[in-house]
């Protein structure tokens, strides 16, 4: 079995794979800080208690046999890897400079391209084909576009969701934390569903906007539009310039990529 691991700045995603089935998908919170034996006890438990990692206790059950890992945080990496090789015995494939991944790069500096954007991008292509868009809500709103070819050709990075809010609570005296959902209306008559309405409303506004003007001046006014991460299912529900809404879009990206270098 693989082990995929997405290492954002607000989660750590992990995805089991048995072949090409993802038979887990579980999230850790990256901010804790957390040993080498911390992490490997904490993944080496989730997996036990789901049945996935093998135990001793019966013959079906399986081991990690192989790992990838994509991160945007650097400072987690050291204890992460050392707990995949300690707990698991397999030395773990960090996607960076020179990991084979099956799409080209032609940005001028191809290398401050973030490797979690590559990943959604080869998912992407290696999925639905190209030419396509692929919109990740995550810490950031990314939206990356790959040409027929699966070329990387241009992204554009805005504030996520989830960040919008916290410089909202953060830095105003007033107003409150409150729940990211889709409020009743947009015209809201209380403070609570005038941030939601804002927040949400705001997004599904800039992807409409974004999305519109990446056809306009790319000139790809037919390509797929594929969405990923935690907030982009209640979005894709709200607007029609989304065409997919895939939430293991990274996870595939992963496994693709692994696959790759032995092939």
């Amino acid at each position: 079995m693989l082990l995929a691991i997405d290492v954002g700045n607000t989660n750590i995603t992990l995805g089991v794979f048995d072949g090409e089935k993802l038979i887990g998908n579980f999230r850790l919170n990256t901010k804790t800080p957390r040993t080498s034996d911390e992490y490997g006890f904490a993944i080496r438990d989730i997996l036990k208690e789901n049945g996935i990692h093998k135990t001793g206790e019966g013959p079906e059950k399986k081991a990690i046999k192989g790992c990838i890992i994509s991160s945007v945080v650097p400072g987690v990496m050291h204890s992460l890897t050392s707990s995949i090789i300690k707990y698991f015995h397999v030395e773990p494939i960090i996607v960076g400079a020179g990991t084979k991944t099956g799409i080209k790069i032609v940005t001028p500096n191809p290398k401050q391209i973030g490797s979690d954007r590559i990943v959604d991008a080869v998912g992407a292509f290696r999925k639905y084909g190209g030419p396509a868009i692929v919109l990740d809500f995550g810490t950031a709103t990314t939206y990356d576009l790959i040409n027929e070819e699966g070329a990387f050709l241009a992204g554009v990075t805005a504030p996520g969701i989830r960040l919008a809010a916290k410089a909202l609570w953060q830095e105003t005296a007033k107003l409150p934390e409150v729940e990211i959902i889709k409020p009743k209306s947009i015209l809201a008559v209380e403070t609570i569903s005038s941030i939601q309405a804002g927040l949400v409303y705001g997004q599904i506004g800039q992807a409409e906007y974004i999305v519109k003007k990446m056809k306009e001046e790319s000139g790809f006014k037919e390509c797929k539009v594929i969405a990923t991460g935690g907030l982009g299912g209640m979005i894709s529900k709200e607007t029609d310039v989304i065409d997919i809404y895939d939430p293991d879009l990274t996870l595939d990206g992963l496994r693709f990529i692994y696959e790759k270098q032995f092939s």
